[in-house]
């Protein structure tokens, strides 16, 4: 059985339209759906919205910003910028772009894994191709590798 929010708010839309009281749809409500039941309160708030014509069994949209800066071409294009100038800031980013810091910090870390290492950004993990040419270069740098 479904119990999801939007389930119950359809089980919700269908016996406030037979008639069903919002008591009697929490109690119903409650013995089939148990402990994923929603709140009193909320089931007697949506038989309202439905009392007053909604017809939407959806949240409406809420207002603020929308998220949709950090997208492919965002990511990309700090990306680039890094690529270019290793030891460029987050603000210099962010002005640059017209993107807030803590984006420009969330794509950094989380989208493209970066880490700053003695001021500069690079990947947190080295691959396979770079771990060989570092040891080739170092052959006491393999107790790092091996950890």
């Amino acid at each position: 059985m479904d119990s999801s929010r939007s389930a119950q708010r359809a089980v919700i839309q269908f016996l406030r339209a037979e008639g069903e009281h919002s008591s009697q749809i929490y109690r119903r409500m409650k013995e089939v759906y148990g402990e994923q039941c929603l709140a009193r309160c909320t089931i007697f708030r949506w038989c309202q919205r439905y009392e007053a014509r909604r017809v939407n069994i959806k949240d409406l949209p809420r207002p603020g910003q929308a998220h949709v800066v950090t997208n492919s071409g965002t990511i990309s294009a700090v990306d680039e910028l890094i690529r270019q100038n290793r030891r460029i800031t987050t603000r210099e980013i962010s002005v640059e772009l017209s993107i807030s810091k803590g984006t420009v910090h969330h794509i950094i870390h989380k989208k493209l894994g970066y880490g700053k290492v003695c001021a500069q950004c690079v990947p947190k993990h080295l691959s396979e191709d770079q771990k060989t040419a570092r040891w080739e270069l170092d052959p006491s740098a393999t107790q790092e590798f091996l950890h």
